[in-house]
């Protein structure tokens, strides 16, 4: 049963995000608020090469303070076609382009507290055309044999959860 809402107001608006506090009323009467974090949504991507590699991407996370490996994904820009992102993630973050993209699921990163929704595509037929890599985005990127890929997400070695998420909605189309 939705929360009716009774009140919404902006609280901040930043590059990446914004953030409004609802006041909604519970089923149960009862009312409280809630902090949302909106965001327009993003894509993640699994770029599989010729020789069954996945194509990751390692990168400093500030918030966790770590080195995380991850797939590459992206945040897209107001009114943008996914499958327009993902075409460009891919060749920023990791230098190719996919000659086939498919569209494998999606789902809501933190639908706690947050709007943001990502759309899974796995990308093949990999090759070399790189885009300029965003301003503040230091990758490197790394190949690792799907079935070693998959044995670390097993393995608790993959603490990223969108990497994770995509990772088990692929599992159908890569067995």
């Amino acid at each position: 049963m939705p929360f009716l809402l009774q009140n919404s107001e902006p609280v901040f608006s930043g590059r990446a995000f914004s953030i409004r506090r609802d006041t909604v009323q519970l089923p149960d009467s009862h009312t409280t608020t809630l902090d949302i974090v909106e965001h327009v949504g993003s894509v993640i991507l699994l770029p599989l090469d010729e020789d069954g590699n996945l194509v990751f991407v390692r990168q400093y996370r500030h918030a966790a303070g770590l080195e995380l490996l991850e797939l590459p994904a992206g945040t897209l820009n107001a009114g943008e076609d996914p499958l327009t992102c993902a075409s460009r993630e891919i060749r920023e973050e990791t230098g190719l382009a996919a000659r086939k993209l498919e569209h494998l699921g999606g789902f809501y990163l933190a639908p706690g507290y947050s709007t943001e929704y990502m759309h899974v595509y796995l990308a093949t037929e990999l090759q070399p055309d790189p885009l300029e890599a965003d301003a503040d985005e230091f990758l490197t990127v790394e190949r690792i044999p799907l079935a070693r890929a998959l044995e670390m997400a097993k393995n608790g070695e993959l603490p990223d959860a969108k990497s994770l998420a995509a990772l088990y909605l692929a599992i159908p189309r890569l067995a």
